[in-house]
């Protein structure tokens, strides 16, 4: 296995899994409140703690939040185990495809990655849309040694937004459009 095989195997389980990111994210990744942006605003920095999700940054004059944790938070050990369980047969397809027989010793791996969440609020008329992002950043390289995606698996990114929004919609219940 070259190193050019490696590289193209991720480079090719990146550019599917972007395209599923992006499928998600327009499916999942926004809703609407019928609140002000204050207090949408309030409600997705009290969600996310809730998750135990750390403030990275913020300007609430911009309705902007970005959150951290160790994968795979939002996640439990046990969903993000689900998430892997479905989506492994998909990475290691593709994965194949470049590195042959190794692919079926690959795993996702959540040590040493960080989820980072970004959200956004905006009112119009009174009506709050809250709009979320989802991406993966490394502070400690992998146990296997195995290079990384940018992307997290498909299904735990539907997994963790429906936990974000269940986590939103009780500290607005009501109204959610």
């Amino acid at each position: 296995m070259t190193q050019d095989q490696v590289r193209d195997a991720i480079v090719d389980v990146n550019s599917d899994f972007r395209v599923e990111y992006e499928r998600v994210l327009a499916e999942k990744g926004s809703r609407r409140y019928q609140v002000p942006r204050t207090r949408a605003y309030d409600a997705v920095l009290a969600a996310m703690q809730r998750l135990s999700m750390r403030i990275a940054d913020q300007a609430s004059d911009l309705g902007y939040v970005s959150v951290s944790a160790p994968a795979p938070s939002p996640l439990s050990a046990a969903e993000w185990s689900q998430a892997a369980e479905k989506d492994l047969p998909r990475l290691r397809d593709i994965a194949s495809r470049h590195v042959g027989i190794v692919a079926h010793f690959l795993d996702f791996e959540p040590d040493g990655l960080e989820i980072v969440i970004n959200a956004t609020v905006i009112e119009s008329a009174g009506i709050s849309e809250i709009s979320l992002t989802m991406r993966m950043r490394e502070y400690a390289p992998p146990k296997s040694g195995r290079p990384r995606r940018e992307y997290a698996p498909p299904t735990a990114v539907r997994l963790g937004l429906d936990k974000i929004w269940r986590a939103l919609d009780r500290e607005l219940p009501g109204a959610r459009l």
